[in-house]
This record gives C-alpha cells, sequence and structure tokens, in this order.
C-alpha cells in the first residue's frame, strides 16, 4: 500500500496541508493518475487500507482452511497482498495442495485490480465497474494468455485441469508482478514465455498493490498512437483521448509518454551495464525486465529454481536500483538524481 499513504491516513487532515497530502498520494499511487474516493485524501487513505486488509484476512482464512500451516498462511497472505511473492519454501507454492494454488491465483488477481473497483462495489455501482476499460483490458490478458498457454503446454501435464491450474497461476503470479511460481516455467515452450515476459513488462491495473507499466497506462498510449495515426489522416479534426467515456486530460498523457520513454530508457541501459557478466541474452533481458517491473523470478539462469547470486557486484546494483524505481513509478527516482531538484530556489 506504501508507506506515504500509511501516513496520509495517520496524520490530521485539512487546513494547509490538504493540497500537500495529494502530492504525496500521487506520488505513491501507481498509474497515469491518481483520484479521490471521497473527498478528504486522509479517508481515501483509511478506505484503502481497509479494503487491503479485508482482502488479505480473507486470504489468510482461505489457506488455513486449505490446511496451510498459521506461519505459512500468514507469510503467504501478506507475499499475495503485496505481491512480494516471497514464499516459505524453497519451491515457492509447488508443494502446497491444489487448492491452496487455486487460492493464491484468485488472490494474485484480485490484489492487481484498481481497488477502486471494490469501493464501487461496495456503492453498488456494478455498472461503473463492468464498464471500467482498464480492468476489461486486464481480464482480457489475464484470460486470453491462460487460454493460449493451456493450448501451447497441454502435452506437458498428464490431465487438462492441471494443466489449466499451472497456466493460470503463473499468469496470475507474472502480470500481478507477484512472484510465485508452482512449476519450472522456463521448460515450457518459447511461445509460452515470450507470453509470460509480455506479461511483465504490462503489469496489473493502475491502483492496485501491483508493479509493471499497468495495463491504464497502456491503454492510455495505445489511444494516443490511434489519436495520432488519425491526426495524419484527419489533421483538421479535433481528436480527444477519452477513457471510461470522459476526456483524459493532456498533461495526463504527456505523462505517460514520459513514463514510457524513461521505463525503456532505464531497461536498455539497465541491459548493456549486466551484460558485461557474459550471461545469455535471454537470462539478461529477462532478469531486467524482472527485477525493473519487481516480480522476481525470470528466465533461464535467473529462472523460478535459480536466483541472481552469479552477477557481478556492479550487476546486482544496477538491478536493485532497477527495482526500486520501478517500485517507485521511475519518476521520483529520477527527480531525486536530477540536479535542479537540489538547487536552492
Amino acid at each position: 500500500m506504501g508507506v506515504l499513504v500509511f501516513l496520509l491516513a495517520l496524520i490530521p487532515s485539512g487546513g494547509e496541508g490538504s493540497g500537500f497530502t495529494m502530492h504525496l498520494m500521487r506520488a505513491e499511487s501507481p498509474g497515469p493518475d491518481v483520484g479521490k474516493l471521497v473527498p478528504h485524501i486522509k479517508e481515501t487513505a483509511k478506505i484503502l487500507y481497509l479494503m487491503y486488509i479485508l482482502l488479505t484476512v480473507l486470504n489468510f482464512i482461505f489457506l488455513m482452511i486449505g490446511g496451510m500451516p498459521l506461519f505459512d498462511s500468514a507469510c503467504t497472505a501478506f507475499g499475495t497482498a503485496g505481491t512480494g511473492g516471497f514464499g516459505t519454501r524453497n519451491d515457492s507454492i509447488a508443494s502446497f495442495s491444489p487448492y491452496i494454488q487455486n487460492v493464491c491465483t484468485v488472490f494474485m488477481l484480485l490484489f492487481g485490480v484498481n481497488f477502486s473497483c471494490y469501493y464501487l462495489l461496495l456503492l453498488r455501482q456494478f455498472k461503473s465497474v463492468f464498464g471500467d476499460e482498464e480492468l476489461r483490458w486486464y481480464l482480457f490478458f489475464v484470460v486470453g494468455s491462460t487460454a493460449a498457454i493451456t493450448w501451447n503446454i497441454r502435452g506437458l501435464f498428464p490431465t487438462l485441469s492441471e494443466t489449466i491450474r499451472h497456466s493460470a497461476f503463473q499468469v496470475a503470479s507474472v502480470i500481478t508482478t507477484t512472484g510465485y511460481a508452482t512449476t519450472d516455467f522456463d521448460l515450457w515452450p518459447s511461445f509460452s514465455k515470450a507470453i509470460l515476459l509480455c506479461l511483465m513488462l504490462v503489469g496489473a491495473c493502475a491502483g492496485s498493490t501491483g508493479g509493471g507499466l499497468k495495463c491504464g497506462r497502456l491503454l492510455l498510449l495505445v489511444k494516443s498512437l490511434r489519436r495520432n495515426l488519425h491526426q495524419v489522416l484527419y489533421p483538421s479534426r479535433v481528436q480527444v483521448v477519452r477513457n471510461n467515456g470522459k476526456a483524459v486530460k493532456e498533461n495526463v498523457i504527456q505523462n505517460a509518454n514520459a513514463y514510457l520513454a524513461a521505463y525503456v530508457l532505464i531497461i536498455v541501459l539497465s541491459f548493456i551495464v549486466i551484460s558485461l557478466d557474459g550471461f545469455s541474452v535471454i537470462t539478461n533481458g529477462s532478469a531486467v525486465i524482472s527485477c525493473f517491473n519487481n516480480i522476481g523470478p525470470g528466465l533461464e539462469a535467473v529462472g523460478p529454481t535459480c536466483n541472481y547470486g552469479a552477477y557481478s557486484t556492479l550487476s546486482k546494483l544496477v538491478l536493485s536500483a532497477d527495482m526500486l524505481a520501478g517500485r517507485l513509478e521511475i519518476l521520483p527516482i529520477l527527480i531525486l538524481f536530477t540536479r535542479s531538484a537540489w538547487k536552492q530556489n
């Protein structure tokens, strides 16, 4: 949920600090734009935390029902809620029962949804939730990727149900940037690994606990590209980018474009630096993408059954910086190292 959002739930509201708290919320919250659930930022932070805690407790209860030990249930619930994915066993979730794996799949996907959708559900605004474009894209990526991978790996597992279970779990784990694993997906065919690599880049919904580029930001980038193409064909026509039927402010689109530029630039530079260690292109590329999007496992030498221990100190520092930049939505880290930010006004 973020340290700043936690502080917003505690600090006094109103007065001169009300504008400052909104800036804090924008700095901490992932996605192209940030809005309030209710008029007061402090109440918004409290609502977010209540929903977060409720989902975490439900996850914990369902894990306990499945026979998972108390300590493992707590750690797994926390790792799922924060999409941290730090398992209590060396094989992550692989040695647990199919029921436990299915519970993790469901809750990983739930924590990848924009929390505003849950608030709208509480208000019984079902039409607004089901009409949310980002949520539809998110579900399309999940269902489509699961179906494609299931078809591609159908011969690797004895039954169709087991194939669907593993493919759905890995899709949920990767797109939400959680990083749990039930099998060594590095042994899957190239088509399936290519899909997972693309999902690493996409990430979950804006306003969720997941990392990555975010479905909402990708949606804006696609619509912005389409508008630019239409402007070439019809230069005199006024083109407006809309999201959920509402016009998107130009500064939001500009921020999304700037984010994409920084996103690509950092990935490319990091990839070049860590390539000095001599690992394969797939290993280095997936390592940077995985760390930058806060996933965990990559492919080949950094796959789900491996680790990053073989990389040099320089590469580990670069990948550590990538993890921080990706988790903090890039721009705060870039501003920190901008010379003008340190000049006295």
